[in-house]
Formats: structure tokens, C-alpha cells, sequence
């Protein structure tokens, strides 16, 4: 009996949480294809950038995971272009054909189309994201420690992140606490009271996607650190030594932190009337981008605008699990015959942490709920090494953490940045145009063209 071939595309919560659901299941092959080879946990990327976490411990190669299934095949790549009236795929490494189509690509960062911001500005998005940022808060304080007086360098003293929501708040923290306990000792000649650190948020108030108690106490704790917490004004331009702001005031600094804004993933090819403002997929309750029939959409891309969220739901790691889990039983069912479940989100509520014995916790363990302080700390500190892959890198974070609240300390501050030579190209050059003109002569019976990777018969 042929197999359906399910592709997925992305190996974020929801991608990954479909594929270890489909995975071993008879009647199905599954085909993940991701651009990197593990799964990253992003609420972590933080304490990657603030030298508290090594990249290793928040990473999970893939193909460890599927190391015993028998109809999973992981590809190392990205998807370039959709055809669905064909059923193919223009990938980085060739054409692929498939019956379901699951875009699991995930956000990444939105600079508005402004050119300055991409190419000064640093992200926030990956683990290579935050390991670059770690290399140039490290490389800013290694030439103010050699050039210490030299008053061109004052700017390497400021620290700009945009963007209130967790990610800003809790980098903010984290750095903070670098700066107050860790940096003085590791620069002895040089005066740490000078680094200052700006947290920047459009909106009036710090974590807008929680509770205005939760915003007003963070930025309580965020003050109490010594970050200076500015509403109410967002970011125009930066050009590597200043950013200036809406309010036409400016800001020395040689680092500036983009956490202000973010766009799906959309490979070509899919409906423009199916993608909204911030470039995500308008889904049904059934994760299903609408006008097509086997194409579909879970995690931070997609938009499912039911009764109940009619602005989508919030773009935390439960979703993504949750859509990812119902999506492979609705699946399963549909190879019977049988009608799967529309979507129904149970929000056990979020949190945020700013440093030690600080965070904030909203609607957990029952709706309305509110924790403030070591408690909250101490839930989010449980529940994120409950989500995270693998009892290694479990032992490995917790061991961190509790070295790093006796010590004040973490031994990780490590500027590493290879030479391009010696990184190898991950990926074949043949332009994208050239790969979709062999999807069409695929498509349309023609053989003769040669493709690069691995044909699948429809």
C-alpha cells in the first residue's frame, strides 16, 4: 500500500511536536526538513547571549531523536518555493513532492524594511543570533579594557535593547546582573558603573502580552537593577554608534538589540490573500491555510483567529505543542476516514523572569492567578527544565543555575567567532529560479533536466 507523505517544514515546537507524533505510525512517511540540524529551546536564547548558558544545553540534535523510526527522514535545508498546484517543493537541496504540506518555519526578526537596523542592529532569533550577541557585548568590553580613557570608545559603554516584550525584558535583566556582579571582577581596570543598559518599548508598558500588574512589576525589578526602562518611544535608526528615537533623541551605544518585531516564514509560491500584515498564515481551527486543502500551518506562523482569540493566540511554546499535537491525531484520523477535532486553546498562563529571585507569573496554577518574586522564580525555572530536550542537557542547565546563585558566577564568557573559511557551505548554489524551472518540467512529465538531492515519486 502507498504511503502518504507528510512533509514538515520547520523543527520548532510545533514542527518537531507533529513529527515525534507521526513518528512509527503505519500508512505514513514523514519528511522534516529543517536549516539547522537540532531544535533550539528559544526562551533560553537569553542566557545563551548573557554568557549564563552554553548553546550546547538549550540544542537537541535531530537525528538523535529519530534514531529508531522507521518512516522519518530528516533533510538538512530550507524550503525556497511551494507549487501547489503540482504537489512540489523547491528546496536548497532539490525538488521534493509531497500529499501534506505542514509549514512549521516559525518568525524571525522584522526590522520594518529598514536597511540600517538589519545590517547594525542584532537579532534575537536563533542560537547564532545570541551567540553573536554575546561576542559583541565581550568584544565591546575587551577594546574598552585595552584603550581604557580613549572617549571614542565611550559609546561601547551602552548597552540598547528595543523591544519590551519577554525576550527584552528578560536580556535586560540578565545583563544586568552581569554587569553588577561578574563584570567588575573580570574587569578590574574598568569602571562598570558606566555601562548602561536601555530597555526600549513601543507600547506603554513592559510584557504587553501579560497582565499590567505583571508589566509594572517587572520594570519594579528591572529599575532595581539599574536599567533605565523607557516607554512610550521605539527605535528610528541606528548606524553602529548611535540610535535615535522617535522623540528625535539619541543614544550612544555599540550595541543595539532587536527584540521589536517579527515576520513568519513563508516559503514563494503561497496565496498573497492567505498572509496577513506580519507575513503569517491565516489558518481554520484545523490548522488548514485557508483556500488550499492539503497545506497547512501550526506554530509562531500561523494566525487562527477563532471566537475566542479572534487576534490569533499568544505565540508561546504551549501553543505551538498543542496545534502540533492535535494537527498529527487529526492526520491519523483522516487516513481512517474519520473527522478531526477543531482547535481549542487551554491557557495555563505565562511568565517572565528578570534575574534571581525575580519573575512574574500569570494565570497558573488557575485563571487570575498571580505570583510575584522567588516563587515566581522558582516556577519558571521548573517549568522550563520540565520543556527542555533531553535529561542531559537538564542536568546540565540546572547544575548551571544552581553554580551561578552560589557563585554569583558562570564560566562561559566566550567571545567565539570562526573565520568564514572555516565554515563550510551548508548548501549547493543552484539559484532558486533554476530549481523551480526544474519543479515545472518535474511536474509536466519532462526528466531531462538533472536536479540536485532526492526525487520522490507523487
Amino acid at each position: 500500500m502507498r504511503k502518504q507523505h507528510i512533509v514538515i517544514s520547520g523543527a520548532g515546537f510545533a514542527g518537531l511536536t507533529l513529527a515525534r507524533k507521526l513518528n512509527n505510525r503505519p500508512g505514513i512517511r514523514v519528511t522534516l526538513i529543517e536549516q539547522y540540524n537540532f531544535h533550539q529551546f528559544q526562551p533560553l536564547l537569553y542566557q545563551v547571549a548573557s554568557a549564563g548558558l552554553d548553546a550546547g544545553n538549550i540544542s537537541f540534535p535531530l537525528r538523535k531523536i529519530f534514531q529508531r523510526s522507521n518512516n522519518t527522514t530528516i533533510e538538512m535545508g530550507k524550503i525556497t518555493r511551494v507549487l501547489p498546484g503540482s504537489n512540489l517543493l523547491v528546496t536548497s537541496n532539490g525538488i521534493l513532492s509531497y500529499d501534506i504540506l505542514v509549514l512549521a518555519t516559525g518568525c524571525s526578526t522584522n526590522f520594518f524594511g529598514n536597511d540600517n537596523l538589519r545590517r547594525y542592529a542584532l537579532p534575537m532569533k536563533s542560537t547564532y543570533n545570541a551567540i553573536g550577541v554575546r561576542n559583541k557585548l565581550l568584544q565591546n568590553l575587551e577594546a574598552l579594557s585595552r584603550n581604557a580613557g580613549n572617549r571614542s570608545l565611550d559609546h561601547l559603554y551602552n548597552i540598547v535593547i528595543a523591544g519590551g516584550g519577554p525576550t527584552g525584558v528578560e536580556l535586560s535583566g540578565a545583563f544586568a546582573e552581569l554587569r553588577n556582579k561578574v563584570l567588575p571582577k573580570d574587569y578590574p581596570g574598568l569602571d562598570c558603573s558606566r555601562i548602561n543598559i536601555y530597555l526600549l518599548e513601543k507600547g506603554k508598558r513592559l510584557l504587553p502580552s501579560m497582565s499590567e500588574k505583571s508589566g509594572i512589576q517587572s520594570e519594579q525589578y528591572l529599575t532595581s537593577l539599574g536599567v533605565h526602562v523607557i516607554c512610550d518611544t521605539g527605535v528610528t535608526d541606528f548606524n553602529g554608534k548611535t540610535v535615535i528615537l522617535d522623540n528625535d533623541t539619541k543614544i550612544q551605544s555599540g550595541l543595539l538589540i532587536w527584540a521589536a518585531g517579527i515576520s513568519g516564514n513563508i516559503p514563494d509560491g503561497i496565496d498573497p490573500a492567505c498572509i496577513n500584515q506580519q507575513n503569517r498564515l491565516y489558518v481554520d481551527g484545523y490548522s488548514r491555510v485557508k483556500t488550499y486543502e492539503n497545506i497547512y500551518a501550526v506554530g509562531d506562523v500561523s494566525i487562527m483567529s477563532l471566537h475566542h482569540h479572534p487576534d490569533g493566540h499568544p505565540q508561546v511554546c504551549k501553543v505551538a505543542n498543542d496545534q502540533g499535537s492535535l494537527l498529527a491525531k487529526n492526520l491519523l484520523h483522516s487516513l481512517k476516514g474519520k473527522k478531526g477535532k477543531p482547535f481549542r486553546y487551554k491557557d495555563l498562563g505565562t511568565m517572565a523572569t528578570v534575574g534571581r529571585n525575580k519573575a512574574v507569573v500569570d494565570g497558573f496554577p488557575f485563571a487570575h492567578a498571580h505570583f510575584k518574586g522567588w516563587i515566581a522564580w522558582m516556577m519558571w525555572m521548573g517549568f522550563h527544565l520540565y520543556k527542555l530536550l533531553g535529561v542531559k542537557n537538564k542536568i546540565q542547565v540546572f547544575v548551571n543555575w544552581a553554580y551561578k546563585y552560589f557563585t554569583y558566577d558562570q564560566n562561559l564568557r566566550l567571545i567565539i567567532r570562526p573565520d568564514d573559511k572555516d565554515i563550510p557551505e551548508l548548501y549547493d548554489h543552484n539559484s532558486s529560479d533554476m530549481k523551480a524551472k526544474q519543479a515545472d518540467d518535474f511536474s509536466s512529465g519532462s526528466h531531462s533536466v538533472p536536479m540536485s538531492g532526492v526525487l520522490t515519486e507523487k
